[in-house]
């Protein structure tokens, strides 16, 4: 299609012998798209994959009509997508502005500046000098998507981004999945919170055994019980 954004096909990728994905397909466009399935399905392989972090063995991605596996993960990233990692990565002794300083270069005329981030999120202009092993779960998640944020993205990869935060939390990070779709950018987000997820993205990808196995929608995911609990082990 002329504005689809990401397309994976046939990927494979894994760890020495041990192949996870397996020949996993599918494409988005500027919209907000969840991947959801059980654990040890492949969905973080997935991600470290689509960002080069892994060099996968057989498929194609391609972004913006250019392939960019084979590239290294700060080519990608030049390239438009922003990554926010499973356990947030963060540097524990920098505090939360030397974090987003590192990336407040080329920032200025854009739309996410460190000013913008902490417009967004006060919590982290009240926390702006402590270290990131200093903050609480939820701030370290807030300067995570803030970090993100500030190259200004096409795409924005999350994996598993409710993870350990309080459902208000949540709500926020809803709030700023769907503000970035509004305003032109793709969100693909990994995530285990049926919660979460059905309410991030209408389009759901169930993942399954390093694959796609099924697509369907936030409103069927979240009122089929039977669904829940073949794809997401979820006991009714």
């Amino acid at each position: 299609m002329a504005d689809e954004l990401l397309r994976v096909e046939g990927l494979c990728a894994g760890y020495g012998a041990s192949q996870v994905l397996e020949h996993l397909s599918f494409s988005m466009n500027h919209e907000s798209v969840t991947i959801v399935g059980r654990n040890g399905m492949g969905k973080t392989t997935l991600c470290n994959t689509l960002m080069g972090l892994l060099k996968s063995s057989a498929g194609e991605v391609t972004f913006a009509g250019e392939r960019i596996d084979g590239l290294h993960p700060e080519q990608i990233a030049r390239r438009g997508i922003a990554y926010i990692p499973q356990g947030r990565r963060l540097f524990p002794s920098l505090s939360v502005d030397e974090h987003l300083s590192m990336l407040a270069k080329g920032t200025r005329g854009k739309r996410w500046t460190p000013t913008a981030v902490y417009e967004l999120f006060p919590r982290l202009a009240e926390r702006r000098k402590n270290g990131g092993a200093e903050l609480s779960g939820g701030e370290q998640q807030m300067l995570a998507v803030g970090r993100a944020l500030l190259l200004n993205a096409s795409l924005y990869l999350m994996d598993e981004p409710s993870e350990g935060l309080a459902p208000t939390i949540v709500d926020d990070l809803i709030g700023v999945v769907h503000q970035l779709v509004a305003e032109g950018s793709a969100v693909l987000i990994v995530e285990q919170n049926l919660r979460a997820a059905t309410s991030m993205a209408q389009r759901q990808l169930i993942m399954v055994s390093g694959r796609i196995e099924h697509e369907t929608t936030a409103t069927e995911l979240a009122e089929n019980a039977e669904l829940q609990r073949q794809y997401l082990g979820v006991d009714a």
